[in-house]
């Protein structure tokens, strides 16, 4: 058996190929929309992809499927519940798929959404215990997956509570002991709210360490998975319903366009939006009016689609020889509306003149001189509602995470100084270009972010 895991760091996302090596079938779980990496290790052992699995409709990335198709011929299997515009294999309870001696073997597993499954995997077909299962967003290491999205419209978040419950509390825990876990997801993913940073575990390990695998009521298990969980970033809604749609396929040889500054700037004036994935000490330094500041080094793909709308025009102003990189990334969540770069932005930027303007940005001690003059700034905590109950806040700070920000911009007052915080200044930097972008004048954010507080405290 030859078997791989692929994690990609940005979305904390992994997908899967199990292969039989005698005979070259190989199938691909939950592949990410750029394929070529599981392409190019399927040539190089002479493998041939015969299927590709979706565990569910994915909603915090656009999954392969179609561009892997498209490139190998290969079957979609989703789990019989699944309704998509393009032909699928649906994929039932113990169903078997034969790759050779190598099986996989479906179980139906929903609650994160409804035709949610997981996937054992048997090195031999007679094996009485599996090597692993892949369970998709089912089970996490140290987590479950949430069961209050959005994405599963027409289904309450109790219902899906439920049905999680006997899929991890009955199936999943009912499996022996040493059987490998293999997560759709790990640590800083948004689909779950206490995600270990490891990429397997086994059954046992689960049954004693993870909150959710203990034995419990159904009502008590649907009350804890769902306590606590943070705000879904904005496009998680649009992802899962896109994944179920015939779309365009994402092509890597189509390089993004490099655009001059007159072209860069025609196109902002006719309603493009700049996103700007340089660091925040550089965009704080100087980038376009009305850029908003999304870092590349971070969960830059996240972070875009949770500030960003896939439905404008994106111009890229990318760290030096990452352009194609940043528009990839975008692509991985479907914001495939990129009209091009700013070729050398450094240079560009430095002859634009009154276009290009600072951000304010304010050390710690700043904020606390500020904080006691008679006009004192709103003061937002972007972080999340754990990190604010586990380190402590700035009194009368509005609380709005980031994830939440777009939606609650109208809570906001205007004509008053706003300063914003993260924990480290990463995220305020994107929240405060936001609310320029926005409209608001007078935004700030903190160098540091509450650490730098507390420790002048």
């Amino acid at each position: 058996m030859f078997f791989a895991q692929y994690y990609l760091d940005c979305l904390s996302q992994a997908s899967y190929m199990i292969a039989d090596e005698k005979t070259g079938q190989a199938v691909v779980v939950d592949p990410r929309r750029d394929v070529t990496e599981y392409l190019a290790d399927a040539e190089a052992r002479g493998l041939t992809v015969v299927g590709v699995v979706n565990t569910h409709f994915h909603a915090d990335f656009v999954a392969g499927h179609l561009e892997m198709a498209a490139r190998t011929g290969a079957w979609i299997g989703y789990g019989r519940r699944a309704e998509t515009e393009y032909p699928v294999r649906h994929l039932a309870e113990g169903e078997r798929i034969s790759l050779g001696d190598v099986t996989l073997e479906i179980m139906e597993t929903p609650g994160h959404t409804p035709e949610s499954i997981s996937v054992l995997v048997f090195e031999r077909a007679d094996d009485a215990v599996p090597y692993g299962v892949l369970t998709g967003d089912a089970l996490f290491i140290g987590d479950v997956g949430r069961p209050d999205l959005l994405a599963s419209s027409g289904v309450t978040a109790e219902e899906l509570g439920a049905m999680l419950y006997d899929s991890v509390q009955r199936k999943l825990m009912g499996l022996p002991d040493e059987v490998r876990v293999f997560p759709a997801h790990g640590a800083g993913s948004a689909c779950g709210k206490n995600l270990s940073s490891e990429k397997q575990s086994t059954i046992g390990q689960q049954r004693v360490t993870n909150y959710a695998c203990s034995p419990m009521s159904s009502d008590d298990f649907v009350a804890l998975v769902t306590a606590g969980q943070s705000a879904a970033p904005g496009y998680f809604a649009y992802d899962a319903d896109l994944n179920r749609r015939e779309r365009a396929l994402h092509d890597p040889a189509v390089a993004p366009r490099p655009l001059t500054v007159e072209e860069f700037l025609a196109r902002r004036a006719g309603g493009a939006v700049v996103v700007d994935a340089r660091d925040p000490q550089e965009f704080g330094a100087g980038h376009l009016r009305g850029a908003v500041n999304v870092p590349a080094d971070g969960r830059f793909a996240e972070q875009a689609g949770t500030v960003l709308s896939p439905a404008d025009e994106l111009l890229v102003v990318a760290p030096e020889n990452r352009e194609e990189e940043i528009v990839t990334r975008l692509a991985r969540i479907g914001f495939d509306r990129v009209g091009g770069y700013l070729r050398g932005p450094d240079d560009a930027l430095a002859g634009l003149g009154a276009e290009v303007t600072p951000a304010s940005r304010l050390t710690a001690a700043q904020l606390r001189e500020a904080l006691g003059e008679d006009n004192p700034p709103l003061v937002i905590d972007v972080r999340s509602c754990g990190e604010r109950s586990a380190n402590g806040q700035i009194d009368q700070a509005l609380h709005i995470p980031l994830g939440e920000l777009p939606s609650r911009i109208g809570e906001i007052e205007t004509g008053r100084p706003l300063v914003l915080h993260c924990a480290g200044g990463h995220r305020s930097s994107i929240a405060a270009s936001l609310l320029r972008h926005r409209g608001f004048e007078d935004v700030s954010d903190v160098l540091g972010g509450y650490g730098a507080w507390a420790a002048t405290a």
